[in-house]
């Protein structure tokens, strides 16, 4: 048994993918137009991993765009998603600089949360052990919930 993808369904394909690929920065592996089945899929890996995305041999998201619209909700029932990154608090600030609020600090230079338009929780772990504790993070209050 191997971890292939997780499915989060989107109401805006262009805002999801503006969060995901543009303020996150994953990469689309691959997309499915399907407008017989009136959906399209796009799968997202982590930078670096396109081509093991590509041969289904690396985890994915798939956002689930139905285009018949519907009202999603329910956002923190998911859990979360989770990426590691290589600087958090460099990542954090790119996010905040598109916009993006950051929930859960990184106040211990190891965890955050933010969450994507649908309202899914993601949390950023930071690679190889916490950084040193640094403002404005340190004193940064949560925000909302995640």
């Amino acid at each position: 048994m191997r971890y292939l993808h997780t499915m989060v369904r989107v109401a805006d394909l262009d805002r999801a993918l503006d969060f995901y690929c543009d303020k996150l920065g994953l990469k689309e592996a691959r997309r499915i137009d399907n407008p017989a089945g009136r959906f399209t899929l796009v799968f997202l890996c982590a930078p670096g991993d396109e081509d093991l995305a590509r041969q289904g041999a690396s985890p994915m998201v798939e956002l689930t765009y139905n285009y018949d619209r519907e009202d999603y909700q329910g956002g923190r029932n998911f859990g979360h998603l989770a990426y590691e990154v290589d600087d958090i608090y460099a990542t954090c600030q790119r996010l905040m600089d598109g916009g993006v609020t950051i929930n859960r600090p990184p106040r211990d230079g190891h965890m955050a949360f933010v969450r994507s338009p649908e309202g899914i929780s993601v949390e950023l772990l930071q690679k190889g052990g916490s950084l040193p504790k640094a403002e404005p993070w340190a004193s940064m209050p949560n925000v909302g919930s995640w």
